[in-house]
């Protein structure tokens, strides 16, 4: 297998859903004192997010807290309950390219923007024929890292502190 010619950086976020999200923000907001940092919907995505956050800065990890639209419609944001896992990336396009090139399957959508308003992409959870590589029954979302996050993770590898 050739050079990796892409980083993967760190956690990007972590999405959790429920058939009421409301449940989960209990927990949580209420309970683990999370910060709400903004709402999104989307009829196509079938969901109903709260956008909560951990952290601070560029290591700040996003936490979704998802609930269907409408609990019979596809995709079930709910099933499973831990619905992807977010790795920031530090050249996307790059990345996207080589892991297809690997065998990576990915979902339906290509790049495109998404929620939090980061260029995004998905892995399959399942691989298949063509594409033999996949989440292992985890979605897994690709976020291209903006340059002051792909700067502090450089930072922190040179073991200098991260501004």
């Amino acid at each position: 297998m050739s050079d990796r010619p892409f980083k993967v950086l760190g956690i990007q976020q972590i999405a959790i859903g429920a058939a009421d999200k409301q449940q989960l923000k209990r927990l949580w907001v209420d309970m683990f004192g999370l910060e709400v940092m903004g709402t999104f919907k989307s009829e196509r995505e079938n969901v109903d997010e709260d956008i909560c956050a951990m952290g601070s800065g560029p290591f700040r990890v996003e936490v979704d807290l998802m609930q269907p639209l409408d609990p019979d419609a596809k995709p079930a944001v709910h099933q499973p309950p831990l619905n992807h896992v977010g790795l920031w990336i530090d050249d996307l396009p790059r990345a996207v390219q080589w892991l297809a090139a690997n065998g990576v399957r990915f979902a339906p959508g290509g790049i495109r923007r998404g929620g939090s308003g980061f260029d995004i992409c998905f892995v399959h959870p399942k691989g298949n024929e063509q594409f033999p590589v996949g989440g292992e029954g985890v979605l897994i979302e690709l976020v291209q890292a903006p340059p002051e996050l792909i700067n502090a993770f450089e930072t922190l590898a040179r073991g200098d502190a991260p501004t």
